[in-house]
């Protein structure tokens, strides 16, 4: 057991002093996000000073920092990222968390030898997507929270990619990366660290009769695995991650405490594990939710897994919280050391600092003769001792000094930070830390000047002036679109049976059918339903029906990638491609994109502008029920009547509002969606915007209304009017989000 790597206890940092209260509580590594480009933007968050002195203070004892950099980033905001990284990265930063593609990308392209970890807002779920991050240089990802311990086994034997995966705190009811719920309601995006928790509100759920009058069917029980340790460390997962950035500081030392003193007993004890009732009880005490549960490692959905009753956190105990806070965080972390001073008149004064078997030396100003009044012995050592703010604390001092000696106190001031400095150098040196490559310039990177149009493909040449295209996830929708003979139909992948192709075929064999088929892949790819994408990959060796596919994750793009897919791929909204810097990462490896459905207006030109020559298209969703959830718990199951058939269940939240929930039985997960439609008809008043591709999404309408909705957006290419439904929004199309 000596020999075998340690899995790394990854604690979160909100503010310096969660920091230090976690560094002194035993986590190897830390992470914590800057004042920009963080997915917590409510937390107090560090200052550049704070962070670089972190660093320093964390690598003196062995330990290690971790930048989140994991929202996505605006066009207008990428222009800031080198600046913002290029401190830490001299500095000496361990590693950067990245969702943005962008990001990524830029990273890559100017700190080479940075660290990324793959956030878990990407919502990687197999070894496919897992690789291709592999691939473009990610040494470490952080799967989606779904799932099972099976599954992060899978993905690292596959890839031998460092995992790491969250044991303890709050948990999210959607894939992370996946959610627009707090987005559309209230302008704040989950994306960008700002989630309103939605979530955490009650509803009543058609398929959930409970007696109570209040019900959370969205309120996920908060994770505690710390009887599930020895588990998590033989599936040979690498780094531990507590979730808590904005709680307080006492919460994220009392937590790594409590797995510091567990995980030391697997290696040491492995035989003798298991976790005194004191322990539970006291994590219970650390501002936790009523019910916890080990999240999704051994099951895929339940009622068990809820705060069904209440999402509220359980209190914390005051008397706890402050003991924690006296040990943790007043008292200062620091390496003890004794101490030697040599003064000697007429030579350098010297000061030697040890620690066990480590010596550093420093000398300083000669001593002088003293004319008048000589050191004391006492003053001498009052001097050396007085460390500070030094992580290196002076405990003893031995004095080896001539009589009638001198020597300002400022000096001996000087030669004690001089020694410590040396000291916290030689620690950082023994423990592995050395100095960081420059990066690649000096110089912010140049800012591409390519401009284009106010339109909405990124090179319009290569189609018609516009085109209108529709998403259908029925028969009677499919059967609707076809026959109104729009430019291109998707296919939802549940949709593809025997009966749906020979009805294609039928029109595929008439002289006037110009539509272009797509599938829809699934939102969610999981290593038990790869077999989805292995028949869609078939589809296109097997018959001429298809033109491409739209993906809607990594998993799906990888797959098909490496295996030389013959059709076209077109990268949905949710692949979120915000700047310029991800567009050049998709380039040439896939025709087209969708405008992402949380920029506004002025965003989206933004984004435009510097892709305008570029080779891939730009298109846009005008129309259709938001996905603001993509769960892999399920309502029907919470209510205990899972027939395993698709269908549209109901959520209907304090105000009435009802929310559709489609039940997709094939990838079993539930898409929640929104309660009105999109409609950016008020796009069209403006000439300007009606080169490219637009889409209409079809959800719950029938084939009658689907046909209506199909004319009316026609008409609207010949003359603006307002449309005949009279329920709906306009998304972000004005506001954006924060």
């Amino acid at each position: 057991m000596a020999d075998m790597k340690k899995v790394e206890l990854l604690a979160p940092a909100g503010n310096f002093d969660a920091l230090t209260g976690a560094l002194k509580a035993g986590a190897d590594a830390v992470y914590l996000g800057g004042a920009l480009y963080g997915a917590r933007a409510y937390a107090d968050n560090f200052t550049q000073d704070e962070i670089c002195t972190g660093i320093h203070l964390a690598h003196v004892f062995g330990r290690r920092i971790y930048l989140t950099v994991n929202t996505l980033i605006k066009e207008k905001e990428l222009d800031g990222l080198y600046n913002f990284l290029l401190p830490f990265y001299e500095c000496g930063l361990d590693g950067v968390i990245v969702q943005d593609l962008g990001a990524l990308r830029l990273i890559r392209k100017y700190f080479p030898h940075l660290s990324i970890h793959a956030s878990t807002q990407m919502a990687l779920t197999g070894s496919e997507g897992a690789s291709f991050m592999k691939a473009e240089g990610v040494s470490r990802i952080v799967p989606a929270r779904e799932l099972s311990l099976a599954e992060i086994k899978s993905i690292k034997q596959n890839t031998g990619l460092e995992i790491e995966t969250f044991v303890h705190g709050a948990m999210c009811y959607c894939y992370s990366g996946q959610c627009l719920f707090s987005s559309i309601l209230g302008g704040r995006s989950g994306n960008r660290g700002r989630c309103a928790q939605p979530c955490r509100l009650p509803y009543k759920a058609s398929t959930i009769d409970l007696n109570t009058d209040t019900l959370y069917p969205l309120s996920m029980r908060d994770m505690c695995t710390i009887s599930m340790l020895p588990e998590l460390i033989e599936a040979g997962i690498d780094s531990f991650k507590i979730e808590g950035r904005m709680k307080k500081p006492a919460y994220a030392a009392g937590v790594t405490a409590i797995y510091r003193k567990y995980i030391d007993l697997y290696y040491e004890q492995k035989e003798n594990f298991q976790v005194a009732q004191a322990d539970m009880e006291q994590l219970k005490s650390l501002y936790i939710r009523s019910q916890t549960g080990d999240g999704y490692y051994k099951r895929h959905n339940g009622k068990e897994m809820l705060s069904l009753t209440s999402p509220a956190y359980s209190g914390s105990d005051e008397k706890l919280l402050a003991d924690i806070q006296k040990k943790y965080i007043e008292e200062k972390l620091c390496h003890e050391v004794t101490a030697k001073v040599c003064l000697k008149k007429k030579e350098p004064s010297l000061l030697i600092l040890s620690k066990g078997q480590i010596h550093v030396s420093c000398t300083g100003e000669v001593v002088q003769k003293a004319l008048k009044q000589p050191l004391s012995g006492e003053k001498i050592k009052e001097q050396i001792k007085k460390c500070g703010n030094s992580p290196v604390k002076i405990m003893q001092v031995e004095l080896e000094a001539e009589e009638d000696i001198f020597l300002p106190v400022s000096s001996l001031n000087a030669l004690r930070r001089n020694a410590a400095a040396a000291f916290e150098k030689e620690m950082i040196r023994r423990n592995g830390f050395y100095e960081p490559t420059a990066p690649n310039a000096k110089l912010t990177p140049e800012k591409e000047t390519t401009r284009g149009g106010a339109v909405i493909s990124g090179n319009h040449e290569k189609q018609s002036i516009h085109q209108l295209h529709a998403a259908v996830n029925t028969k009677a929708q499919l059967l609707a679109a076809l026959n109104e003979s729009l430019e291109r139909i998707y296919l939802d992948y549940g949709l593809l049976c025997e009966e749906v192709y020979k009805e294609l075929k039928k029109y595929k064999q008439r002289k006037d059918f110009r539509t272009k088929l797509y599938v829809t892949m699934p939102y969610i790819v999981r290593e038990g339903n790869l077999s989805f994408l292995e028949e869609i990959k078939r589809l296109f060796s097997d018959s001429p029906l298809f033109e491409g596919v739209l993906v809607r994750n990594l998993e799906s793009y990888y797959f098909l990638a490496k295996q030389g897919f013959s059709g076209k791929m077109i990268l949905d909204a949710n692949l979120y491609l915000w700047n310029h810097e991800v567009v050049a990462f998709w380039e040439k490896r896939v025709e087209e994109f969708y405008l992402p459905v949380e920029c506004n207006l002025h965003e989206w030109k933004e984004l435009l502008q510097h892709c305008g020559q570029k080779t891939i298209l730009s298109s846009a969703i005008v129309y259709g029920r938001l996905p603001m959830m993509i769960t892999a718990n399920c309502l029907s199951k919470t209510g205990g009547k899972c027939s395993k058939i698709p269908q549209i269940i109901t959520l209907k939240d304090r105000y009435e509002k009802q929310f559709p929930v489609y039940t997709d039985c094939l990838s079993c997960i539930n898409i929640i969606y929104n309660s009105v439609p999109l409609s950016l008809h008020k796009l069209f008043e403006n000439k300007n915007w009606m080169k490219g591709n637009f889409r209409l999404d079809f959800t719950t309408e029938d084939e009658r209304e689907t046909v209506q909705v199909i004319r009316y957006f026609k008409e609207l290419f010949q003359c603006f009017k307002a449309p005949f439904y009279k329920e709906y929004t306009t998304g972000h199309l004005k506001r954006g989000v924060e």
